[in-house]
């Protein structure tokens, strides 16, 4: 079999295959047999019906189309097995098949044009001496006094309230009934419209502000037991249900009880009824290396983040479109797998009408991670960074040590799993021990009010400009549940 090759865009391979005639003539004459041995045709039993009568029934295009389609396949896999291609999925007919019926004659030789996908050719650029900034992320000792104030709130003791108003800090025990306010203009003696749900008997509520809608706490200040207030109070907007955002409401109260916080103090007893060390001092010993951890972590993730965005500015890949769709099927099953595991059915969120959708959505971030994974692993080719079995072995004990719990382990897979892992850690830390990386402070290179905007937006990562895929489907899902 005569096969030539050419290099195509998108780390494709075109190949031109003659096919010989004595194949050509041999995969005919084998169609015709077995169609002979199969054909249904009334006054002939099966596998007695004369070739002629055969032709004349079925026709010659559909035989050769039979014919045509086992040359095809056989040829192009012939093809790259002699020619020893490392093709990735499926290869993609180039000629025309209604061309090459026309041209196809039993005994002549047959040419055909295909193209099958490959590994790319990764070009570095550059990737030692790298200059970039990275969002330093330093220790903040209010942390310790937070998470201290927490478990003392959550350690508190109610004590009954008796010869005051309600104030900020109590809780307040409440029934209370909200409707929608009146509009300008609306008729001062109708009846208020109820808010679907917007009503309980003694509900217990911490008289802090954002523990409910804007006004219903400052409402309750001042108030005394048994006493009952109409509150006005405004749903925020964007609000979780979008029937109520925005709307103005008016709340029937009644004030049953009040109760404030008697805090424990914050000493040894204390450390040890919250944790497991003896003495406040290695509490908060234990807290601010806990939290100095935490900031390094994230220093640490930040610079390997902003190292690799810089280095894929100096990596030219043409990436092939099976390896794309690859990595996006494999996304997209991430994602299904960790919604149902949420409880969600991924059946009803994954519909015919979304995916394609979400498939599009994807596609950036797959090629993204595509560029990172084959950048990584062509720097650790170049610099001969590899992973000793020891190594791995330490990792995959600790993992299955971590998790007990899990039976069906395929072990072989973890290995290889973790092997991939380290490998990539090792090589990201050669890259920063080989670049330079300017620490800034945080929030300098993504201004906190974005920030404070995405972490407000449920499970989003990231704003629209720059999506983060599993969150966008994420996303994507709810709006169709809720749709």
């Amino acid at each position: 079999m005569k096969v030539t090759q050419e290099k195509l865009p998108a780390s494709q391979i075109g190949l031109e295959i003659e096919i010989t005639p004595e194949i050509t003539k041999q995969t005919y004459e084998q169609v015709i047999k077995n169609l002979a041995s199969t054909a249904n045709i009334p006054g002939f039993r099966k596998g007695k019906v004369p070739r002629p009568i055969l032709l004349q029934r079925l026709g010659t295009t559909r035989i050769k189309a039979a014919a045509l389609e086992e040359l095809i396949q056989d040829g192009i896999e012939q093809a790259v097995k002699q020619e020893a291609i490392p093709a990735i999925g499926q290869p993609q007919l180039r000629s025309s098949f209604e061309d090459l019926i026309k041209n196809y004659e039993p005994g002549k030789p047959l040419t055909i044009s295909a193209a099958v996908d490959v590994e790319p050719e990764v070009n570095l650029i550059q990737y030692t001496d790298l200059l970039f900034q990275a969002e330093e992320v330093k220790f903040d000792p209010e942390r310790v006094d937070a998470n201290l104030d927490k478990e003392r709130q959550e350690l508190a003791t109610l004590i009954p309230v008796e010869g005051r108003a309600a104030q900020i800090g109590d809780i307040a025990v409440v029934d209370f009934k909200g409707s929608f306010a009146r509009g300008e203009g609306e008729d001062e003696t109708a009846e208020l419209e109820p808010i679907p749900g917007a009503e309980a008997t003694d509900f217990q509520v911490e008289l802090q502000e954002d523990k409910f809608i804007p006004g219903f706490i400052s409402g309750i200040v001042g108030m005394n037991p048994e006493e009952t207030r109409e509150i006005a109070a405004q749903f925020p907007d964007p609000y979780a249900n979008e029937d109520l955002a925005g709307k103005a409401a008016s709340f029937t109260v009644t004030l049953k009880e009040l109760k404030e916080k008697e805090l424990p103090e914050v000493n040894d007893d204390f450390a040890q009824e919250i944790s497991d060390f003896e003495t406040l001092e290695e509490l908060r010993a234990s807290l601010v290396e806990r939290y100095q951890k935490e900031a390094d972590d994230k220093t640490k993730a930040n610079k390997q983040e902003a190292l690799l965005t810089e280095l894929l500015k100096h990596v030219e890949v043409d990436l092939p479109a099976t390896m794309i769709e690859q990595e996006v099927d494999a996304m997209l099953t991430q994602t299904a797998m960790r919604l149902s595991q949420q409880g969600l059915d991924v059946r009803k969120l994954f519909t015919t009408d979304i995916i394609p959708q979400l498939r599009e959505r994807s596609r950036t971030e797959a090629i993204e991670r595509i560029k990172r994974s084959l950048s990584l692993r062509e720097v650790g080719k170049r610099e001969s960074i590899q992973v000793t079995p020891e190594e791995i072995a330490v990792r995959v004990t600790e993992l299955l040590e971590q998790y007990p719990e899990e039976q069906d382990v395929d072990e072989d897979k973890l290995r290889s799993i973790v092997e991939n892992e380290l490998l990539t850690e090792k090589t990201v830390d050669w890259l920063l021990e080989h670049s330079s990386v300017e620490l800034v402070p945080e929030g300098s290179l993504n201004p906190i009010e974005e920030t404070e905007a995405v972490e407000s937006d449920a499970d989003a990562d990231a704003d629209a400009d720059a999506p983060q895929t599993e969150e966008e489907i994420s996303e994507a899902s709810t709006e169709v549940t809720e749709g």
